[in-house]
């Protein structure tokens, strides 16, 4: 009697299906990609340099930057009740989608024809007649517990809007690592998410000047919703369960002064 055929037929079909599923299911395993976060920090001490840095990063680079392939730049100033810092310093927050991203970027916007014309009496600026007095740039990697940029989004006018930066500075760099692992294995990254802080991002600097360090942004709609929000935290039972943690403890040596910011009006987010 001759043998049916059919039950050859379908392992080869099963084969073909798994084999097919295979990339599949490697694909989905591989660990997401964190980007990179560049924070650029202005001293303007001087009448007028705020006009001047404002005109310069809403004209030529902002643009520039969308068209090397940056769709969001944040831009932030100190609220006006810090009487210390208002009207002396301007934070830029740039993400890139990988390292070599940002290597790239001061060779696209050297490049860019618009760019230098729109810049130039900030880029050419007099020598005895600058623009700013020094700038600081941070880059930070993010946390893999939120590995990507997360613009907010509110309804206020951005002069209500508070988005608040914070640093810590860690004694080693073992207890910076255990900072970083509270955050992400440790669950305040879930308990910020749970009680609805709206975080923009979470990163570990790795090239800066107050090193060893994390820095993130929170954000809320008004000064009203960040007070109530920092309550809900300190009194969640969450928190106060895991920074009891003995593990945890003197992972923090310094925390430098939180930034309370508005965005720009011409700000991304």
């Amino acid at each position: 009697m001759k043998k049916s055929i059919y039950p050859v037929y379908q392992l080869l079909t099963a084969f073909i299906v798994a084999t097919l599923f295979l990339p599949l299911t490697s694909c989905t395993e591989q660990p997401v990609q964190q980007m990179y976060y560049e924070i650029k920090i202005f001293n303007i001490p001087q009448p007028g340099q705020a006009e001047r840095v404002d005109k310069y990063l809403k004209e030529a680079f902002i643009p520039a930057m969308h068209r090397a392939g940056i769709t969001k730049v944040g831009v932030f100033k100190p609220i006006e009740a810090d009487t210390a810092l208002f009207g002396k310093m301007v934070f830029v927050f740039i993400p890139y989608q990988t390292s070599d991203h940002y290597i790239s970027v001061p060779g696209v916007l050297e490049q860019d024809p618009d760019y230098q014309q729109a810049g130039k009496d900030f880029i050419d600026a007099p020598y005895d007649n600058p623009p700013f007095a020094r700038y600081e740039s941070i880059f930070l990697k993010a946390f893999k517990n939120m590995p990507h940029f997360r613009p907010p989004s509110y309804t206020t006018p951005p002069e209500e809007r508070i988005y608040e930066l914070r640093s810590y500075e860690s004694p080693t760099l073992a207890k910076a690592a255990k900072k970083i692992e509270m955050f992400n294995e440790g669950g305040e990254i879930a308990i910020f998410e749970k009680l609805g802080f709206n975080a923009a991002f979470y990163g570990q600097v790795i090239a800066g000047s107050h090193m060893p360090n994390l820095m993130y942004m929170t954000t809320f709609a008004d000064m009203k919703s960040h007070d109530e929000h920092w309550e809900a935290f300190r009194n969640s039972p969450d928190w106060k369960a895991l920074s009891a943690k003995e593990e945890y403890k003197n992972v923090t040596s310094k925390t430098r002064p939180f930034f309370l910011l508005h965005p720009a009006d011409y700000s991304d987010f």
